[in-house]
């Protein structure tokens, strides 16, 4: 068994309005959706069309996929909107990468929106949304909002039609909207205190109670496991690939090595197979191996 379904992972029914499968499921609901963007930024939002949750968009083969949240069309005027809920989960900021991670959303979306025939006038413009349980740029503000402008001339927008917000669900200043604010205490605790947390707390209940939703919810654990060991086997392949031991330490970082020595001792691959996919000597993992166990005894 994997070292990532030995993890810890969060019961169905303890899901909430926070985790990103709970949310992709709950805004669903068009009308839900609308009204919670709608409060976020604060502006009206149209109908809206396509929604589709955990979209996933990879567009080479060997290019790395990503999965949206939340996926839709605002039919008022044809923009294109990814909401993503974010959580640290025991990562650092630099870890998480959300600017980085914002431009590839962007570019990924932009080249699955525009076919070859089209021309560059019908791009439709764009709207990443991270909602963030955390403050992504420590500084405070409820809302970081990015356009692309002049250095020279900051009153000069480029005009490509992005934009990318990250809300920061811990910021409660003096000016911070009523609704704004009861949403985000929603995120942050569950707290109901208006219509709209009321509706989406429904929603999150009703979701619980679906043995459909629940069959999801694990068959998507599955995909991220998935995608987590294609991960490691890319890097482990780099390192062995490079045949040097800054190469092997690159492709056996962030735990790669820990969780093959963890599925040899466990009895889930062989020697012969570890040594394979680790690319070191058996006096090496025999090594490895003691050590671990030493560790967790």
């Amino acid at each position: 068994m994997s070292k990532y379904f030995m993890q810890p992972v969060k019961k169905f029914e303890e899901l909430t309005i926070r985790d990103s499968f709970m949310f992709g499921t709950v805004m669903e609901d068009p009308s839900l959706c609308r009204e919670f963007l709608e409060v976020l930024l604060q502006r009206p939002v149209g109908s809206l069309s396509g929604i589709t949750r955990e979209k996933d968009v990879k567009l080479t083969e060997d290019g790395k996929a990503i999965r949206l949240d939340i996926y839709a069309k605002d039919l008022s005027d044809g923009s294109l909107i990814d909401a993503e809920m974010q959580n640290l989960n025991k990562q650092s900021l630099e870890a998480l990468n959300l600017p980085k991670r914002s431009r590839y959303y962007q570019s990924l979306i932009d080249l699955q929106a525009l076919s070859v025939t089209d021309s560059y006038r019908q791009l439709s413009d764009s709207n990443i949304i991270f909602i963030c349980t955390f403050d992504p740029f420590e500084l405070g503000s409820m809302c970081y909002t990015f356009t692309e402008r002049c250095n020279e001339l900051p009153n000069l927008e480029l005009g490509s039609g992005t934009r990318k917000y990250f809300f920061n669900t811990t910021a409660i200043p003096s000016d911070m909207p009523r609704d704004m604010h009861r949403l985000y205490n929603y995120i942050n605790n569950g707290t109901v205190s208006d219509e709209l947390t009321r509706r989406i707390d429904d929603s999150v209940k009703v979701v619980r109670l679906s043995s459909e939703k629940r069959a999801l919810y694990m068959k998507t654990l599955t995909w991220l496991d998935d995608e987590k060991y294609y991960a490691r086997e890319e890097g482990l392949a780099e390192g062995r690939e490079q045949g040097l031991s800054e190469g092997r330490e690159q492709g056996l970082s962030e735990g790669r090595m820990d969780t093959l020595i963890e599925l040899y001792l466990e009895g889930s691959i062989t020697k012969e197979l570890a040594l394979s996919k680790m690319g070191i000597s058996a006096e090496e993992l025999d090594r490895y191996a003691a050590d671990m166990k030493a560790r967790t005894t």
